[in-house]
């Protein structure tokens, strides 16, 4: 099926530096996620211009290039050419920053997602069944397809994760899966049942926990395995570790399994399953609302894969998925909405073209192209998604609207709301989505009379050029924005600007202006100048690892600035020391307002000298 694909895949691995540069690649919904050797090696220019591949980012060690809704079939081939199996890697695995962590939750539950779609779907058309009268309850039929089809999926969970927890952390797949099948095992399940006490050579109490349908326990017992695994092989001669290195391993995994880290998984997950029963039952409004509004930042920065998988957490503990799906479908289709807008307001071709075939994709529940393509750019398109979006999914979590499967945040994942024998969650998500729709495209349109006017206006000016002079607000060496080491800065996706690399750690206002947004973490600041401009300040790059530390801010959101005031002081030095970059980020992020955007200075500047140059 993904034959034509072929050319493609053989492009991008030479790309980014031939087999022998990737370390890993695994796929989420619309791009290859390469982890790199070394990524000076990659093309990305090469990778850019090509007409098959939508961009390509770089961002913390996560070297993604965005393909689309096919990519599955790309990465079928990409794999046919990539041996993983014998990649050497780096001890990454034991960093445990914010992307690491990112990174695992990521590598192991996307592989898994179709499995899990698959059972929903078939849950989802059971349903439909059910409703219309086409097959009773009580047939074995439904027996077969509910708790054979669809639920062994989920019984099986465990295992499913061992394998690619395993491969995650460069150990023995088998050998993880052969753990998780001790947990599953019927007998272990009997002696469970039965609830007499269970003690291993008459001494380690083995807890009496089930452990079919888990999730946080087979987390933990393979993360202690590649430890073990990795240990053993150090330890035991080549000659015999074939056979010593499984049966050892299995010994003390299936020791710690059942004594300590099993149990200790289980009161985890038992602890998440009371903390989603209280969302569930005291603050419904809340999850829904979150992610229906503020998807599409998450989507930005990569948080969506860490968030999602709680609603496979959920649904494995509850049987239902209120965290993430109905927020998610809302969010969807308010980007969808937004971009759908305009494709009918807009008279420039291209844009027209882009927002038309975005639109549709983010219907589908893949709103990437639509969120990079049209509303991001734009800016008001993504205000208007973000509040319809949260609205409808106000609206989803105040009628405690959940699926009962996992599947897309499409369209068609609609029927995943159909479950206990009633239609009203159909009903509701429904609802919900047709707010999140009605909001955001109103929004659009009202803003679109508003900006796009604006923009119009400017257009028709005479020869007097208006411009606007940006100082800068701190001492250091001028680069253009393309040089940033993030790429989604250095796409200009954000807006134009450019890059100083600081010689002090003294940040001041470039002009008057109020504060119009300051991270928690204060390593970005956000001002809306007296007369409109809109800049963002980022301090350094993947900085928000460090929660504030090194930070200081001498301001607050809401406060109004004079030119020349200082703003922020962060520790130059101790930053690079933590092994980040001080680079400090400007840009423009109504750059649409603008009719052009030059750089006034490109060598060593010093703060309130001339940097920029606006002309409307």
């Amino acid at each position: 099926m993904s034959k034509k694909y072929e050319s493609l895949a053989k492009k991008i691995v030479d790309n980014v530096g031939g087999k022998e540069n990737i370390q890993s690649v695994f796929h989420c919904a619309t791009r290859l996620r390469f982890t790199l050797k070394d990524e000076s090696k990659a093309d990305t220019e090469a990778l850019t211009s090509n007409p098959e591949i939508s961009t390509v980012i770089n961002n913390s060690g996560s070297y993604q290039v965005v393909i689309g809704p096919h990519v599955a079939d790309v990465f079928e081939e990409v794999e046919k050419l990539v041996d993983i199996s014998t990649s050497d890697h780096n001890d990454d695995e034991n960093k445990f920053t914010f992307s690491s962590i990112l990174n695992f939750i990521t590598g192991i539950f996307m592989p898994i997602i179709p499995a899990l779609s698959g059972a929903g779907m078939i849950k989802a058309v059971l349903a439909i069944l059910v409703v219309f009268k086409v097959i009773s309850i009580d047939s074995q039929t439904y027996y077969l397809l509910n708790n054979v089809f669809a639920d062994s999926i989920f019984y099986f969970l465990p295992v499913m994760l061992a394998y690619t927890c395993a491969q995650k952390l460069k150990c023995n797949p088998i050998l993880a899966v052969g753990l998780a099948a001790m947990m599953l095992h019927p007998n272990w399940a009997a002696l469970v049942t039965a609830g007499k006490a269970v003690n291993f050579f008459e001494i380690i109490p083995f807890k009496l926990t089930a452990y079919a349908n888990s999730v946080i326990p087979i987390i933990l017992v393979i993360l202690v395995q590649s430890r073990v695994e990795k240990f053993l092989h150090k330890v035991i001669p080549a000659a015999i570790e074939l056979v010593v290195v499984p049966l050892v391993t299995f010994l003390i995994m299936g020791t710690l399994a059942f004594s300590i880290l099993g149990p200790i998984g289980a009161i985890i997950g038992g602890y998440l399953a009371k903390v989603f029963t209280f969302l569930s039952e005291n603050a419904s409004w809340a999850p829904a609302t979150i992610i229906g509004a503020f998807c599409p930042l998450m989507v930005m920065f990569g948080l969506h894969n860490a968030i999602a998988p709680l609603g496979i957490v959920q649904m494995s503990n509850l049987g239902f998925d209120s965290i993430w799906g109905p927020g998610n479908i809302c969010s969807n289709m308010a980007q969808a909405a937004a971009a759908t807008v305009i494709a009918i307001r807009t008279h420039n071709n291209q844009t027209k073209q882009i927002a038309t075939s975005a639109s549709i994709t983010a219907y589908m529940g893949i709103t990437e192209p639509a969120l990079y393509g049209i509303n991001l750019p734009k800016k008001y398109p993504l205000i208007a998604s973000i509040i319809g979006g949260g609205f409808g999914g106000l609206y989803a979590g105040l009628t405690h609207t959940h699926r009962f499967a996992t599947g897309s945040g499409g369209l068609p994942a609609v029927t995943l709301y159909i479950g206990e024998n009633t239609m009203k969650y159909f009903s509701n998500i429904i609802i919900a989505m047709i707010i999140s729709v009605v909001i955001s495209a109103v929004l659009t349109f009202i803003f679109s009379l508003i900006f796009e006017k604006k923009e119009a206006t400017i257009q028709q000016l005479d020869a007097q050029t208006k411009r606007t002079i940006i100082n800068s607000p701190l001492k250091g060496e001028v680069l253009p924005l393309d040089q940033c080491s993030d790429q989604a800065f250095a796409s200009g996706a954000m807006g134009k600007g450019v890059v100083i690399i600081p010689s002090d750690g003294k940040l001041y206002a470039p002009f008057d202006a109020t504060v119009q947004t300051l991270f928690p973490t204060k390593h970005a600041i956000g001002l809306v100048s007296d007369d409109g401009v809109e800049l963002l300040i980022h301090i350094g790059i993947d900085t928000v690892n460090l929660n504030g530390e090194y930070f200081e801010a001498l301001v607050a959101q809401g406060d109004h600035v004079k030119a020349g005031q200082e703003l922020l002081r962060f520790d130059n030095d101790a930053i690079k020391n933590a092994g980040y970059s001080t680079e400090v980020i400007l840009v423009i992020t109504n750059t649409h307002a603008y009719k052009n955007i030059s750089v006034m200075n490109t060598s060593s500047i010093n703060d309130q000298d001339q940097l920029l140059s606006l002309e409307v």
